[in-house]
């Protein structure tokens, strides 16, 4: 089994992608509200130090916060499928910063309530 990690900083394509994972049989997914360390600290409070305002002037508005998804899949057949449905979605985007993925291998699942 592996965890794919979907962190997805052209939020508006969330929903074209949780479609993708749905007609691939892709289901189960959760969903957070993510922002980087550099998006945190260029629109943070501290304005004292030069090095964070640079941070700020070159990072601007672009993608403030970002959604993580991730999955539990049973195989690596299931992974290609859901790399190739959020790959396929993003493919005409011309941001470098569109955002990135990773898979971690899963040795157990327990279940919340013994039997």
């Amino acid at each position: 089994m592996y965890a794919l990690f979907v962190i997805l900083n052209e939020i508006d394509y969330l929903d074209d992608l949780l479609c993708g994972f749905v007609e691939n049989e892709i289901s189960g997914a959760t969903i957070l509200d993510s922002q980087g360390m550099g998006s945190a600290i260029a629109h943070g409070s501290n304005t004292d130090m030069p090095l964070f305002a640079t941070l700020r002037m070159l990072i601007g508005d672009a993608h403030p916060y970002s959604k993580t998804i991730f999955t539990v899949l049973e195989n690596e057949t299931m992974v290609n499928k859901a790399v190739s449905v959020v790959q396929e979605i993003v493919e005409d985007i011309s941001s470098p910063s569109v955002g990135f993925m990773f898979t971690v291998p899963i040795a157990k699942v327990y279940p919340m309530k013994k039997d």
